[in-house]
């Protein structure tokens, strides 16, 4: 599914975002990377959050399991390490990196609590982790967010080329934890000081913590 989607990833990404999801990643990198750091970016799809840990003066590698989203991601970027693997078993040794980001990928591994375990693994002590995932908001945009994801992205899914993959979106977030939840698997695999945020009245939650010493 994902290799078919790689060539429409990133115009559904500013569609369905209206854009804001450029300014979601730089924010992530800005509250855990730093110039000089070795950084993984996990499910990195086509690699915006790689270019934007990139930008801030890291050494970045960018690893997703579709090989077409790497085709896309290598395009924009030699400086990246592009590689292909699962983050459920990171080919990388043990407190490798001093940060790690997500965006929008965590959703979609098969065990969460095992791939956060995999984050924790490489990361070294005092090393910072940011998750920027969907989530469900409550209050007064629920209703906006139900016709949206229920209605309105499964219909452009249908319309766009390439965009059916899309009509998976509304359920993978109703089965993912909320914000409370995900930082408490976060502290469960390891992970401190772990806090969150949350962009456009609730839809979008960035994590951040730190890998316990």
């Amino acid at each position: 599914m994902f290799d078919r989607i790689a060539p429409f990833y990133d115009a559904m990404n500013r569609l369905m975002t209206a854009g804001l999801d450029r300014r979601w990643r730089r924010i992530t990198v800005g509250e855990i990377v730093r110039p000089g750091d070795r950084v993984l970016d996990a499910c990195c799809g086509t690699g915006d959050l790689a270019l934007a840990a990139l930008a801030r003066g890291a050494d970045v590698v960018g690893l997703d399991f579709s090989e077409r989203m790497l085709d896309r991601a290598r395009a924009k970027s030699r400086e990246v390490e592009w590689t292909c693997g699962d983050m459920l078993a990171l080919p990388f040794g043990d407190e490798t990196f001093d940060a790690v980001t997500v965006g929008f990928g965590v959703r979609n591994v098969d065990d969460l609590e095992a791939g956060l375990r995999e984050l924790r693994r490489v990361l070294r002590p005092g090393g910072r982790i940011g998750i920027l995932e969907i989530t469900t908001p409550r209050g007064a945009l629920a209703p906006f967010y139900r016709l949206w994801f229920d209605r309105i992205v499964p219909l452009l899914g249908r319309v766009l080329p390439g965009g059916s993959a899309y009509t998976y979106l509304p359920a993978s977030v109703r089965r993912f934890p909320g914000p409370e939840a995900l930082a408490a698997l976060l502290e469960s695999a390891g992970f401190s000081t772990v806090r969150f945020r949350r962009f456009a009245g609730g839809i979008v939650a960035l994590h951040v913590g730190e890998a316990g010493r």
